[in-house]
């Protein structure tokens, strides 16, 4: 398989997950308020401190893990800062998760014919 074959059935079922949970957990404030491009302080004083913080290794930039908890479930979810510590990406998942696709994404296509060009 090729990559633009992988990143769409990861975005497809990332984007299912995400259809679910963004119904269920939509009133929590971090799903609700937090936007690309607010800064690492404003996301903290709308959702608290995190559970943890980690530095993004693909892509420059750190990561926020939040726990959301709604009618005894949990769901992971993550806020992405760039290099400037600007909001680039939220989702229900863990930075470690998002930071994994991101790996799996800039892996050069191994075997078959991909048509790559390397």
């Amino acid at each position: 398989m090729n990559k633009p074959l992988h990143a769409l059935i990861f975005a497809l079922a990332a984007l299912s997950a995400c259809s679910s949970n963004s119904t269920l957990y939509h009133d929590q404030p971090l799903v609700a308020k937090v936007d690309t491009g607010m800064s690492k302080d404003q996301v903290v004083q709308i959702g608290g401190k995190p559970n943890a913080e980690s530095e993004r290794s693909v892509v420059p930039g750190t990561c926020f893990d939040y726990m959301l908890t709604k009618a005894g479930n949990q769901q992971p979810y993550s806020v992405s800062f760039d290099g400037a510590g600007k909001v680039d990406k939220t989702g229900f998942m863990t930075c470690a998760e998002w930071s994994n696709a991101q790996h799996k994404a800039r892996l050069p296509s191994m075997g078959g014919s991909s048509g790559s060009g390397y």
